[in-house]
């Protein structure tokens, strides 16, 4: 089975300096990245270890999946944000699931055995906000016994071809959201393991919380709207 590893960033050159060197390549077949444009220095790094780039003609999280799936012939992408959030250490995880036949294989922050970056404090508002979401999609639509934790985790492997199949139009950080939604609408097998969140090694997060969380309620009712139809 042949597992790409597929990078995404946008003006992340911090981040990439600290965190690219020290990446296991291993456990993929194929390295690329998805970029949004960067102007800060971000694709030298890449063009320094030899990393495939796959520039992004147009913004936003979706896009960058779309476009990844039409980059690659492998049979499966396992999708990375290079900046500190995601542990690379899960890198092998991956390919176990894959391999077993999943169609999504998730690294979840929320299941027993993970930690979430917010667990360090009594005050946790993303991660209620998350549980909610996950909580809305695994009442309305999952389809088995088995609870899915952390739906919205970008820090994810799709079957290539899937996001195309699903009918994935989401523009930015619903991408994956609305990927576990359809999931479960078409019965999917999707899978999490407990992964620890780290804190974000240089910068501030792109994604603001309130805006990003009316995005996330938008995602939520237009499923709702589209019931079993994908768009």
């Amino acid at each position: 089975m042949k597992i790409a590893l597929c990078l995404l960033t946008y003006n992340e050159v911090g981040c990439v300096r600290l965190m690219i060197p020290s990446l296991d390549f291993s456990s993929f077949d194929e390295v690329f990245a998805v970029d949004g444009g960067s102007i800060d220095g971000t694709l030298d790094v890449y063009r320094n270890y030899g990393i495939r780039i796959v520039a992004q003609p147009s913004r936003g999280r979706g896009e960058a999946f779309r476009l990844a799936e039409k980059s690659t012939d492998a049979d499966a992408i396992v999708y990375f944000s290079p900046d500190g959030n995601e542990d690379p250490s899960d890198f092998p995880k991956f390919r176990h699931f894959l391999e077993e036949g999943m169609d999504i294989v998730i690294a979840s922050r929320m299941m027993k055995g993970a930690f979430n970056e917010e667990d360090i404090s009594l005050w946790r508002p993303r991660k209620w906000v998350n549980n909610f979401f996950n909580w809305a999609a695994n009442i309305l639509w999952n389809k088995t016994k088995v609870y899915i934790t952390d739906s919205i985790n970008g820090y994810r492997a799709i079957r290539r071809g899937l996001v195309n199949k699903l009918g994935q139009d989401a523009m930015g950080y619903t991408i994956e959201y609305q990927n576990t939604i359809r999931a479960m609408k078409n019965g999917l097998k999707i899978v999490e393991f407990p992964t620890r969140e780290g804190q974000r090694i240089y910068g501030k997060t792109k994604a603001t919380s309130l805006k990003t969380g009316i995005v996330f309620l938008h995602c939520l009712l237009r499923e709702v709207y589209l019931g079993g139809r994908q768009k």
